[in-house]
């Protein structure tokens, strides 16, 4: 191997190699064997309810049973529109061991949004719950979408301990939707009342598609990545080693981001059982809630994204709050300030580090290490067997020397096999088994990559490229900012300019003139943002990533306006 073409090989983290034996098998079998060692320990803590691996397998295989009287067979395609709760990690196991595909939904959606998602993923059965918010929306979908065919409805009261659950029907009661008597709705436990053994279903690691995992849609109508389930077993398996030995006896795993979205998937479920580890869920953030769950159920493990690891920081009561059981965190999903890493990492005792990934790489690509070198700014090192090779970002795409930037290139046994019903998008971004990203950045002599910005992202100012990452970061230096996010706008003169949206710290006053003075130094004149906007709150996603495509959006129609 030539470490000229593979820079980690001769500087990967101490005791780990990148050629180590990846482990591929069906999900379902990972759980099978974790309950088989571990069945009397709690699997899932949600709000003080609390389910055995022993007792999750064997919901997990009532609802494969019950499925597959359904009709579920090998491929056939079931969504998930639930927060997170024990049903989302049941049925999604469920329909793994049925031998159907997971298509994951976002359950804020609406109406237009889900719509699309079930016609172009042929959406056969929706697992939904019966809160009014979420079951009012996909009912709708049975009338206007013919690819659905029926609707299975989890009661949330029933995955409450029981003086929570009486409370729950008495006092939300109106937050309740009313089930119709119809054929085509199906009761939870209805559909578990199947005992016995699912049918066996022969799985292909390598083309059998586990999940239907949607992009986002910022650029246009979301796509369905197809990760099959060698894509996500391997994915699994890349993190246990990463991570290094663990304590199957006291690993408890933080379950805040929610199950739809593929980190929280990859990085908390399928990890946690993988690893024989306790999930403590919780159906949303909300600070308070985090902080006394923290304190209380004495998580060691918590994935998350830089703004609740701020947002932790921020809070004004935290000694209040035990948060040394927490041992390692990966943050993702966007990049994470390199003063919101030290203060957590002073405040808890334990390591935070950013990694980088996506729903085509089920998603973890890169890492920084758990118990080694961390480089500021840096998204890490590869997962092992993977590689990233940058490429110029115009055609012919020829790789660019080390240290010079381009297109992030990712190969790995956890890159999708394409996006569902794509085929120019699958010609244009999956070349010889590797996969285009579409984010710009470069590599170090020991294999440390560094992301500058996605492509779609780019500014061109005066005909020159100008990155929102970069800028971000030096704003971010400000020690009165609390969030920043930067977009590009028309400009007369230069075409495109930067604009900053900003977030201060609680109290913190700093106007737009004083912020560009901070900014003279640490800016080319062609980076400084033309206007600086302060505002109480941004825009975010719901895992809590700072979204840019609502400023795109109100921009756009200031510009409008005014042409006007």
């Amino acid at each position: 191997m030539n470490e000229d073409i593979k820079p980690w090989l001769n500087h990967y983290p101490a005791g780990l190699d990148w050629d180590a034996d990846i482990k591929r098998q069906p999900l379902y079998e990972t759980l099978a064997q974790t309950a088989a060692h571990r069945r009397d320990h709690v699997a899932i803590d949600f709000l003080d309810y609390c389910l055995t691996y022993g007792e999750l397998l064997e919901q997990v295989n009532r609802t494969a049973k019950g499925l597959q009287a359904m009709g579920v067979k090998k491929g056939s395609r079931v969504g998930l529109c639930l927060p997170n709760t024990p049903y989302s990690v049941i049925c999604y196991y469920g329909v793994l061991r049925a031998g159907g595909t997971v298509v994951n939904y976002n359950p804020l959606y609406v109406e237009r949004e889900l719509a699309f998602q079930i016609e172009d993923s042929k959406t056969e059965i929706m697992i939904t719950m019966d809160l009014k918010i979420l079951y009012s929306k996909v009912e709708v979908m049975l009338s206007q979408t013919p690819s659905l065919q029926k609707i299975v409805v989890c009661p949330m009261a029933d995955v409450l301990p029981k003086i929570k659950s009486v409370l729950f029907r008495l006092l939300k009661k109106k937050e309740l939707a009313t089930i119709p008597t119809d054929s085509r709705i199906i009761p939870f436990q209805q559909l578990v009342s199947h005992a016995g053994t699912p049918d066996p279903v022969d799985i292909d690691l390598d083309k059998d598609i586990a999940v239907l995992q949607y992009t986002g849609g910022t650029t246009g109508q979301p796509k369905g990545a197809m990760l099959t389930q060698g894509n996500l077993s391997a994915n699994v398996s890349q993190m246990q080693l990463w991570y290094g030995e663990l304590d199957q006896t006291q690993e408890k795993v933080l379950g805040i981001l929610p199950f739809f979205h593929v980190f929280a998937m990859t990085a908390v479920m399928n990890f946690a059982i993988a690893s024989g580890a306790q999930m403590i869920l919780l159906p949303r953030y909300e600070l308070k809630q985090t902080l006394n769950t923290i304190h209380k159920k004495k998580p060691t493990i918590f994935p998350a994204v830089p703004t609740i690891y701020a947002s932790i920081n921020q809070a004004t009561n935290l000694s209040k709050f035990d948060l040394s059981t927490i041992r390692f965190c990966i943050s993702g999903g966007a990049p994470l300030p390199l003063e919101v890493k030290e203060t957590f990492e002073r405040l808890t005792g334990c390591r935070l580090v950013e990694g980088y990934g996506l729903s085509e790489t089920a998603p973890v690509a890169t890492c920084n290490a758990m118990r080694d070198l961390n480089k500021p700014g840096s998204i890490g090192q590869v997962m092992p067997q993977t590689e990233i090779s940058i490429h110029h970002i115009e055609p012919p795409h020829d790789p660019m020397p080390m240290g010079e930037r381009g297109e992030v290139w990712i190969k790995g046994p956890q890159v999708m096999i394409g996006y569902l019903n794509r085929p120019e998008d699958n010609a244009d971004s999956l070349r010889n088994g590797w996969f285009r990203t579409g984010d710009v950045g470069y590599v170090d002599r020991e294999g440390h990559f560094f992301l500058v910005d996605r492509l779609k992202d780019l500014i061109l100012c005066s005909g020159y490229n100008v990155y929102p990452r970069m800028v971000e970061e030096a704003i971010y230096l400000h020690p009165s900012v609390a969030e920043v996010t930067v977009i590009g706008i028309d400009d007369e003169y230069r075409g495109q300019s930067p604009k900053a949206f900003v977030k201060l710290k609680e109290g913190q006053v700093v106007d737009e003139s004083q912020m560009k003075d901070f900014l003279q130094d640490k800016l080319s004149k062609i980076e400084m943002p033309g206007q600086i906007e302060f505002r109480a709150e941004l825009p975010k996603t719901i895992i809590g990533k700072l979204s840019k495509k609502e400023l795109v959006a109100e921009e756009s129609e200031k510009q409008q306006s005014l042409a006007e």
